[in-house]
């Protein structure tokens, strides 16, 4: 047998044998395959009929050294992987033939897989996004903080709720429609939210948190309509989350920001975030394969 081999099954309790140990083992780098997994469990990540959800574990050595799962219609999630796992992992896939809109993991490894990719199925790879992931160390309110209070959203809240959350979605190009019919099975659905609001109760800023993976949360989205910005209301929802996702047991807290935005990086940075990780969503675009040899491989950044 080699020395490293993917084994790739749809069998999620069998995956999970294998490879929950390794995931538990660093649940904020390994935060999106335990996301999907503890949504897929509770039942808020649905499959349609005959829809499986593939998954792979690499092990070296008797261990496990890496993951990757692919949601029906969706891209490729990996876990961190050196450049010549990627390259193994990309030609287990194309062997099988598999169609990959895109790859999203920390950047180097998303970068080594967009470029062996390329080499194996002849496709174009482009750089839709580059993202920080950051893990909260002493959180540091705003001083001073607007003047209001932290509250959690309730069942009444839920037009609103939805609203900023549509309103988030478009802000970030986000390709989701978001209404109190579709809310149930969107991504948004899951989580709970904290507002912050002035002293006369109106709420002026939303931070959302997702349900605990082992022990980590995930703060996402946070939000304030484009009319009530600049006053600090986004870092005060924002500590208010962190605050009651730690009073409620949280060992952990996370978010992904994007790079680009230098306003929400110094934000968080205030707030005590540090980066943890750098991430990359590359595109893929189906193309013939390169009949000459010598060209080198090579990942087109578009963004």
């Amino acid at each position: 047998m080699p020395s490293d081999q993917w084994h790739l099954t749809e069998d999620l309790d069998g995956f999970l044998t294998g490879a929950g140990d390794f995931l538990r083992s660093r649940p904020d780098v390994h935060l999106m395959p335990l996301t999907v997994i503890a949504r897929l469990r509770a039942g808020t990540y649905t499959l349609a009929p005959g829809q499986s959800v593939l998954y792979g574990r690499l092990e070296s050595g008797g261990e496990v050294r890496g993951v990757c799962y692919r949601l029906p219609g969706r891209g490729l999630g990996i876990t961190p992987l050196t450049p010549g796992q990627a390259d193994g992992l990309a030609g287990r896939l194309a062997d099988l033939g598999l169609d990959l809109p895109y790859v999203s993991c920390d950047r180097d490894t998303a970068v080594a897989f967009a470029a062996a990719w390329r080499r194996r199925t002849g496709a174009t790879a482009s750089l839709r996004v580059e993202l920080r992931l950051h893990r909260l160390g002493t959180l540091t309110p705003p001083d001073p903080l607007p003047a209001g209070r932290g509250r959690g959203a309730g069942d009444a809240d839920l037009g609103r709720v939805v609203d900023w959350c549509r309103g988030f979605a478009e802000d970030v190009g986000e390709p989701v429609t978001i209404t109190t019919d579709t809310w149930p099975d969107t991504r948004f659905a899951d989580k709970t939210y904290t507002f912050w609001e002035t002293p006369d109760g109106t709420p002026v800023s939303i931070a959302g948190a997702n349900p605990p993976v082992a022990g980590v949360v995930q703060i996402d989205p946070v939000y304030t309509p484009a009319h009530l910005r600049g006053h600090g209301y986004a870092a005060a929802a924002t500590a208010a989350a962190c605050e009651t996702a730690r009073a409620e047991g949280a060992t952990g807290l996370v978010l992904f920001t994007d790079a680009a935005n230098p306003t929400s990086n110094a934000l968080y940075h205030r707030l005590g975030f540090r980066v943890l990780d750098e991430w990359a969503v590359y595109d893929f675009t189906a193309a013939a394969p390169d009949p000459d040899p010598s060209t080198p491989d090579s990942v087109t950044a578009t963004a």
